[in-house]
């Protein structure tokens, strides 16, 4: 019985043809060969199982092929393999640079493979430079490392550095289905791509995964038998998985959850790769990025047809709370509870990506909340009240008036009213004219006469306090129509007289003074960022009565746009000019220059007082 031998070893490429995902890197070393433009030293870095070691065994019998050689000729007098994992020490490479000195007995060069050369200590690196960057002509020397971050910069900067990435899952699967048609195995086209997934872009590992199956199936690979022997959730259960939360089924969800933590599945498996087939039919719904979908023909179908039953915005939220539920999962005192709570959000979301719960449902029927304008104003006779008016906001814009009347129900006549008022500026107060309109509405049922008054108070006795009540009003119901009909009556007109507004002359010294008193002011409000920003620039007194002002960038021109009305309404009464208003410009090349060390401290101290400096010089003192 002849020894078994493990795939890895046994369909170990022979010629750099034979490597499997690295044609970019082959093909430079092939071209440096035939060219003899090759380095002395070259590093071959990247994750494990990628071709590393095998490239440069390869490499080493390439340059000493001269075409006379045998066909089984490999050239092991001429390569020298070093495991710098456990030869790291300053006498270890000593005794690699003795040997370099020795010509080759066969062949043109002698081959120098260090594998995992990161582990060489700080000394055994310096002790390499010398003999690295210049070694003898027949001398080679191939560095090999998992980790390039660990290797020092002088040992980089005199190497030819080759990046090996990871192996793609069509590459590792088109190399298995060439093995397994090579022992005469019948394998599924999905069960070899399971299997270079498990790989994770590791050829050596693909090859080792690829013998264990085999030996657990026989001649027949199949999908099922690999999940069972990888123990990897098969995607059917997924598919499943996502047809019960498209039908919002979340009872027979929880059970085939709990099947699956019966198969010995752990909560965060499942979740993840929940989130990972969401992402999978996400990218089957577009053409151009189907190809980022690494599963056999078999599978691909099954993800297109399941991809046209969910929408994008279905996914994407699908997705979100998935990802939201892997984060949280480590850190969950009960993790079960966890992921079927993400279950039951996932099921109770409708195809268009809204939630499907009372919320939404409720939504349907909205109300809208506005004060509604009173058509009545109740007077109450011969109670004397305090009538509390405030000044109204002068602006272009049409206010509206809001009163709320509050009096006993029982013992005011009501009178139908309709307000009208208007607003007139002629000088700096406002004069308002109210004028009262009556409503031709039906008269309400007549109070008893003993409750009616007998006798009206005078407009001067008369006082009301008037408010205006707040209701809740559907936006569909009747009522809420006639009160916005009755809202727009109850508008205020404003009209601004231009020509009254006052426009008294002033200049920049006074200007500056407010500016000054107004910045004080907020500070000591604690305002101190738009103090601070008005405080940057000296304001200069344009035409127009413009203010001009030039700030360093843009951020704190908006702040100070921001503020300005506060600003502005202080200065318009300080000098007595309504014209006044804010031009600012930015410059960001005008720059403060602030005095930090001792030597220009005491050139801004001596600009303000000279005298200082006949202080130093009196009693001989220095910085």
């Amino acid at each position: 019985m002849e020894p078994f031998i493990v795939s890895a070893r046994k369909y170990r490429p022979q010629t750099f043809k034979d490597v499997v995902g690295q044609q970019s890197i082959t093909n430079t070393l092939q071209n440096a060969i035939d060219q003899n433009h090759l380095a002395q030293a070259l590093l071959f870095c990247g994750p494990r199982g990628v071709g590393k070691t095998t490239c440069a065994r390869i490499l080493a019998k390439q340059i000493n092929s001269d075409g006379t050689e045998q066909e089984n000729e490999d050239f092991a007098f001429n390569i020298f393999e070093l495991d710098a994992a456990s030869n790291n020490s300053v006498d270890d490479i000593r005794n690699l640079i003795d040997q370099v000195r020795i010509p080759p007995q066969v062949g043109k060069y002698k081959v120098y493979i260090i594998d995992e050369v990161h582990m060489l200590s700080q000394s055994a690196f310096n002790a390499f430079l010398k003999t690295l960057e210049e070694p003898p002509k027949h001398a080679i020397f191939i560095l090999a490392t998992t980790e390039k971050h660990k290797i020092i910069p002088t040992i980089l900067s005199r190497c030819q550095i080759f990046d090996f990435k990871r192996i793609t899952v069509k590459d590792a699967a088109e190399y298995l289905k060439y093995i397994a048609e090579n022992q005469g195995i019948n394998a599924e086209d999905d069960a070899l791509h399971i299997i270079a997934q498990k790989a994770d872009g590791a050829m050596r590992d693909a090859l080792s995964i690829f013998d264990r199956v085999v030996s657990f199936s026989g001649s027949e690979l199949t999908r099922k038998a690999v999940t069972e022997n990888l123990n990897v959730l098969d995607y059917d259960t997924y598919f499943e998985a996502t047809d019960l939360i498209l039908e919002h089924n979340i009872p027979n969800l929880l059970l085939l959850f709990n099947k699956t933590l019966s198969l010995g599945f752990d909560g965060h498996h499942f979740i993840s790769g929940l989130a990972s087939h969401f992402r999978d039919l996400m990218v089957c719904q577009h053409p151009d990025t189907i190809i980022l979908l690494e599963v056999g023909e078999a599978a691909q179908q099954l993800y297109r047809d399941q991809s046209k039953k969910t929408s994008p915005s279905f996914l994407l939220q699908g997705l979100d709370i998935a990802n939201d539920c892997d984060l949280k999962y480590k850190t969950s005192k009960n993790q079960r509870l966890l992921v079927e709570l993400t279950l039951m959000k996932l099921a109770s979301i409708n195809f268009d990506g809204e939630k499907k719960n009372p919320e939404s449902v409720a939504l349907q029927n909205k109300t809208i909340d506005f004060i509604a304008p009173s058509a009545f104003y109740k007077q109450v006779p011969k109670v004397p009240v305090k009538i509390s008016e405030t000044k109204p906001a002068i602006s272009n814009e049409v206010a509206t008036e809001q009163v709320e009347v509050n009096a006993p129900q029982d013992k005011v006549s009501p009178k139908p009213v309709e307000t009208t008022t208007e607003v007139k500026i002629t000088s700096k107060t406002a004069q308002i004219e109210q004028k009262q309109v009556p409503l031709e509405t039906k008269e309400p049922e007549q109070l008893p006469q003993e409750n009616a008054p007998t006798q009206e108070a005078p407009a001067e006795a008369k006082q009301v306090t008037i408010n205006r009540p707040t209701k809740r009003v559907s936006g569909l119901s009747i009522s809420s129509l006639n009160a916005k009909k009755q809202h727009e009556l109850n508008k205020i007109e404003v009209v601004i007289d231009e020509n009254n507004l006052p426009k008294d002359a002033f200049t920049e010294e006074e200007l500056r003074k407010h500016w000054a008193d107004f910045i004080e002011i907020i500070d000591k409000k604690g305002q101190k960022i738009l103090a601070s920003n008005l405080h940057s620039d000296i304001p200069k007194l344009k035409e127009n009565f413009a203010i001009h002002l030039e700030l360093p960038n843009g951020t704190m021109k908006k702040e100070i746009e921001r503020e300005q009305f506060e600003l502005m309404e202080y200065l318009r009464a300080k000098l007595n000019n309504h014209f006044v208003h804010l031009e600012i410009t930015v410059n960001e090349t005008t720059v403060t220059k602030f005095a930090f060390t001792p030597e220009e401290k005491y050139e801004k101290l001596r600009e303000k007082n000279p005298v200082i400096d006949l202080l130093r010089t009196e009693f001989d003192l220095y910085l």
